[in-house]
């Protein structure tokens, strides 16, 4: 198959893209590049240097004709969508739009879309959250995943569009980018390699459901074939808090770092954790990298990458 990957030069999009490569499949990666890394473009794909707001994204699909869309591209800082929620939603909700209605022009036979487990629920009533959970996102990121899944629902009753959505919680592992508020795993890891000091928000209790990126490919490689027109949470139904994520960091670098604790995050979300029994059930999706081991593989990652 053909399959046309958006952010496939990003952390998670750049890994999927691999492991589409090695399945024997064609890809094709558009990505501008603002927070993704020309590095991590594989170079069997084919790369198209491009925002999903941009016009000429019509071009591309006229010419590639792709059978699959796995829309990974986003503007998916939290605290970038609290502060400019029109940028946030001009890429998120426009850009996603323009990404459909080609899919819907040049017939695409199958949608597979990036939502957000971790900040789609709000402070969650029950743990782990399933998909049944009320639906109430604290910031505009998590307002512009919900309506992109409306929207999906929208291309597939009016067009017949195919789509699978797939909730991730917090993805870690390696190519995460460490620069910007997302991504605490490889903030911590780059700075405790580098003898920086790492500073945890508030009192470190929050918190987060950690899925290596690996699985979350894994997830993405089942979507092709199956998990037609339903959400699933992709996550390990596991919490584990701030503090405990950077104890552990911290013995794997294996470096001496006090914990220091900074002011807490305003409106952050106190716990999230996801239910991954459907797609366990549906489509036999399991995490199977513990985080301890996930961890090792992120923190060998940055050590290669900083030569150390």
């Amino acid at each position: 198959m053909k399959i046309l990957i958006t952010g496939g030069a990003g952390f998670i999009g750049s890994n999927i893209a691999d492991r589409y490569l090695e399945l024997g499949h064609e890809v094709v990666i558009v990505d501008n590049l603002v927070t993704g890394q020309r590095e991590n473009i594989p170079p069997q794909a084919t790369f198209y240097e491009m925002d999903i707001v941009d016009p000429a994204l019509k071009q591309v699909f006229e010419k590639e004709r792709p059978d699959v869309v796995s829309h990974q591209a986003a503007q998916m800082d939290v605290r970038k969508s609290v502060a400019d929620p029109i940028y946030d939603a001009t890429v998120n909700v426009l850009g996603s739009l323009n990404v459909l209605q080609n899919c819907v022009a040049y017939e695409v036979r199958k949608f597979i879309f990036a939502s957000t487990g971790g900040a789609i629920y709000g402070e969650q009533d029950y743990f782990p959250a399933d998909e049944e959970h009320p639906l109430r996102p604290l910031s505009p990121y998590g307002i512009t995943k919900l309506t992109t899944e409306k929207y999906l629902y929208f291309y597939q009753q009016t067009y017949g569009l195919t789509y699978t959505v797939l909730r991730y919680a917090n993805v870690y592992g390696p190519r995460q980018n460490p620069h910007g508020e997302a991504g605490v795993v490889a903030i911590f890891t780059t700075r405790m390699l580098k003898g920086e000091q790492p500073v945890i928000n508030g009192d470190g209790l929050q918190t987060r459901d950690y899925v290596f990126v690996g699985d979350v490919v894994r997830a993405n490689e089942l979507a092709l074939n199956g998990g037609d027109n339903q959400i699933y949470n992709v996550g390990t139904g596991k919490e584990t808090d701030v503090n405990t994520l950077f104890q552990l960091l911290r013995d794997i670098v294996g470096r001496d770092i006090p914990e220091v604790h900074g002011e807490a995050k305003p409106g952050e979300q106190r716990r999230s954790v996801l239910d991954y029994s459907r797609i366990q059930k549906e489509l036999g999706w399991a995490p199977t990298v513990t985080l301890e081991e996930g961890l090792r593989l992120t923190v060998d990652f940055f050590r290669k990458k900083f030569g150390m």
